[in-house]
């Protein structure tokens, strides 16, 4: 059903006044729903640029895993109850003044244990090894020396192999009861093992592409030195999310932000599978949204999933709450702020249509991915590359509980999740959409007419890239307008003094990294030809071809 919102008219009011849902005991809660089952494998992070690249790799080998920060103590670290820990990279010299140090008891658990660069070297200094500045520092491709090819880490890899290094010290004499199988020009000692205790190490980062056997290696850790077996599967993950989602929400009533992208859908169609009818789903139709969408998720998803959705217009409500707003910050704290809004109330509503007061709407479903929660600075040591409206930019006296099934996920397990549950592909792939919506991707104020203008020029790159057959090729395109910029051009023999939009097409596997798309010329001018020919305020379209780092995917 599609509904209004009722208090569009006085919108700071409403947010300051507003009764709030009545739910005992209710707080904000933002432990990720994480699988209950699958004992992780730990990546302790020293401060390496690859942390969460690490804990992708194990993924990909079909391991669960987590990051954890260095500074959790050994009780902490050991009371997750880790089949493996890996040790990350890092910048630090052991040597250095403050700089992080691993216990010996870590390596005296019984615990199997990889060290990686910086976590190789901690974990040889802690053993009784030997760490030296010897001069002979390595970066970029390396050629390694495998003395052993039958050994645990390097069975079935040929005895030479290109490595990426990046290290200053050097592991200059093993540990004592390590045997030493690889070795480099700078670094006599580049791998380490010791099948007795479980215990290897690599000076180089296995997790790179660029570490030719980098996977193979990482993979021969867990399953020959570890003894893990590669079964964190799509269906395994949809069973233990399931039973956490039911184990946390009871027989609580539960509403999802339901926005129409891959993460909020999957994210519905996991919690329905755990609640079914205790879900609703609201979908906020707040006028920031990409052409024919609203119309997409009340029919499409609706009629794949069957799922309860309500429809709330409050597209006059975020457009007075922005109106004049050109920070993007701003914009993304306003933007969720008032979501949070909108689901109070139509938390009320949901209770009152229903006659269900004895159980109020305690849960808050959100398709919070773990990118989102580390962009956000999440995790100890963090940066926050940017507020995500469903992580740093909700309200501090938030009255539901949220549930997060997906926080502790990258993009593309959630695609497979989705495609597990039965999620149509139309939706499992289609491009992310920010949950600000177009209110980020105009560089200035919203306006009725800004997002008009930005809506045809969206619509018109989706509709060639598509027609190109590019979808699966590029993560996503997204299209900005430049709303405090104008150019000067001349279309009709006339001079025109109009906004550029801006083409972002790019790629990547989980949005950690980024590169810009090689989309064919014949296609970008195709839809510099349309936008210029069809959105008469538009007089120039120009492709942004900077990767992530040091960009982010949107300009805002």
């Amino acid at each position: 059903m599609r509904v209004s919102d009722p208090a569009a008219a006085d919108v700071v009011t409403q947010a300051q006044d507003d009764d709030r849902v009545e739910a005992p005991g209710a707080e904000r809660s933002e432990e990720p729903t994480t699988p209950l089952q699958a004992k992780p494998v730990l990546v302790v992070d020293f401060g390496a640029q690859y942390a969460q690249l690490i804990a992708r790799r194990v993924r990909e080998a079909k391991v669960y895993s987590e990051v954890v920060p260095h500074t959790l103590s050994t009780e902490e670290l050991l009371a997750k109850d880790p089949a493996a820990i890996v040790l990350s990279g890092g910048p630090s010299s052991v040597y250095a003044e403050g700089a992080p140090a691993l216990d010996p008891a870590v390596l005296e658990a019984g615990v199997p244990v990889f060290g990686m660069c910086y976590g190789f070297q901690a974990m040889s200094q802690a053993l009784g090894g030997t760490v030296a500045h010897t001069g002979l520092g390595e970066y970029g491709a390396t050629p390694a020396n495998v003395s052993d090819t039958s050994s645990t880490l390097f069975n079935g890899q040929p005895d030479e192999q290109s490595v990426w290094m990046s290290h200053g010290d050097s592991v200059t004499e093993a540990p004592a009861g390590m045997t030493v199988t690889a070795a480099t020009a700078g670094a006599p000692v580049a791998a380490i093992e010791d099948d007795e205790r479980q215990l290897y190490g690599v000076q180089w980062h296995p997790e790179v592409m660029h570490s030719t056997f980098g996977q193979r290696v990482l993979e021969n850790f867990l399953y020959r030195g570890a003894g893990l077996s590669p079964d964190w599967t799509a269906a395994n993950v949809v069973d233990e999310l399931v039973e956490a989602i039911r184990a946390k929400v009871g027989d609580s009533r539960v509403l999802c932000a339901l926005s129409g992208g891959v993460d909020s859908s999957v994210a519905a169609a996991l919690v329905q599978k755990a609640v079914g009818d205790q879900l609703t789903c609201v979908f906020v139709d707040h006028g920031l949204l990409r052409a024919g969408e609203a119309e997409q998720v009340e029919k499409e998803f609706v009629a794949a999933t069957g799922v309860d959705l309500v429809v709330v217009d409050a597209r006059e409500r975020f457009l007075s709450a922005l109106d004049g707003v050109s920070d993007p910050e701003e914009k993304r704290k306003i933007i969720g702020r008032e979501f949070i809004r909108v689901f109070e109330q139509a938390a009320r509503d949901v209770v009152g249509s229903r006659g269900d007061s004895d159980h109020p709407v305690e849960f808050l479903v959100q398709g919070t991915l773990y990118p989102d929660v580390v962009e956000s600075g999440g995790g100890t040591g963090a940066a926050n590359i940017k507020s995500h409206h469903n992580v740093g930019g909700l309200p501090d006296d938030l009255q539901f509980k949220l549930v997060e099934p997906l926080r502790s996920l990258f993009k593309d397990e959630v695609r497979q999740v989705g495609l597990e549950l039965g999620v149509p592909e139309a939706i499992v792939w289609r491009q992310p959409f920010p949950g600000p919506g177009l209110g980020i991707r105009i560089v200035g104020a919203v306006t009725a007419e800004r997002l008009e203008i930005l809506r045809a020029a969206d619509a018109i790159a989706r509709q060639e890239l598509s027609a190109a057959g590019l979808d699966r090729d590029i993560w996503q395109c997204p299209v900005v307008l430049l709303a405090d910029v104008r150019s000067v051009g001349v279309q009709g023999d006339g001079r025109t003094y109009g906004h550029p939009v801006v083409l972002r097409p790019v790629s990547s596997e989980d949005a950690m990294t980024a590169d810009w798309t090689r989309v064919p010329y014949d296609v970008l001018a195709k839809i510099s030809t349309r936008i210029t020919n069809e959105v008469r305020e538009v007089n120039r379209v120009v492709l942004d071809v900077t990767s992530k780092p040091p960009g982010t995917i949107e300009w805002e």
